[in-house]
């Protein structure tokens, strides 16, 4: 049986962590291809700044600015609610907002490590708690989370960091277990980069020594969701060979 597909001309992406470096280069892309665009994260200002550079270059007004706290359970449902009642569907979650608190393992804080938790796991956990049974329903979902090479090598110095990374790998391979055996159309993509400049954005800059470009990170994720609905793409190293 084929399984459905859909045009990104008609699909409606949420991007967490939206207004700035990967998650800009992830929103610009969707709508360069034709997507509605929803990001999301807690600056307002940088969000409708972006949203309004974003639509300007696309022609057309595809990029939508949301303000919410992916800590809090509440709002990553309601920001669920709002692209499924706005727009009539929700078909790419990419799940971007996070944050590092660099202490060394012997000085790890509880707020530390609970802030980076909450934001870099639990946030995801939530927003894909919210986001799957949307996208089982309309039988058609791509969940797109960024992980980091921190997420399958430990570093000595953000070691919260790398928990919530590991653990971002872990919940997603449930999430496609899930998926699995309930036949749903969903697809679970893991972003794993190593250092990506998230300065020099512009077209056409040079990335620093050893930082891979936004650019590159855009157009991967352009290739992972157009490739065929039963074709499996699991976890996405891209890094510098500098």
């Amino acid at each position: 049986m084929a399984l459905k597909s859909k045009p990104f001309s008609e699909q409606v992406a949420l991007v967490t962590g939206g207004g700035t470096g990967i998650g800009r280069a992830f929103a610009g892309a969707l709508a360069s291809a034709g997507a509605r665009v929803v990001i999301a994260s807690r600056n307002e200002a940088t969000l409708q700044s972006t949203a309004d550079e974003l639509n300007s270059a696309a022609g057309a007004e595809r990029v939508f600015a949301y303000a919410f706290d992916v800590r809090d359970r509440g709002q990553c449902e309601a920001v669920v609610r709002h692209c499924v009642e706005r727009f009539g569907a929700l078909d790419v979650l990419v799940n971007n907002s996070g944050l590092a608190v660099p202490e060394t393992v012997e000085e790890i804080t509880e707020e530390g490590w609970d802030k980076v938790l909450e934001t870099n796991l639990k946030g995801a956990m939530r927003l894909v708690r919210a986001a799957l049974p949307v996208m089982a329903a309309q039988e058609f979902g791509d969940i797109v989370n960024v992980s980091s090479q921190a997420g399958k090598h430990g570093y000595a110095d953000v070691p919260s960091y790398c928990a919530s990374k590991w653990g971002l790998l872990g919940f997603a391979e449930s999430v496609r277990d899930h998926v699995r055996k309930s036949g749903a159309n969903v697809r679970v993509f893991n972003f794993c980069p190593g250092l990506v400049d998230v300065e020099n954005t512009a077209t056409g800059r040079e990335p620093r020594p050893g930082f891979v470009h936004v650019s590159n990170m855009a157009r991967t994720l352009l290739y992972a969701l157009s490739l065929d609905r039963n074709v499996v793409l699991e976890d996405i190293n891209i890094y510098s060979r500098g």
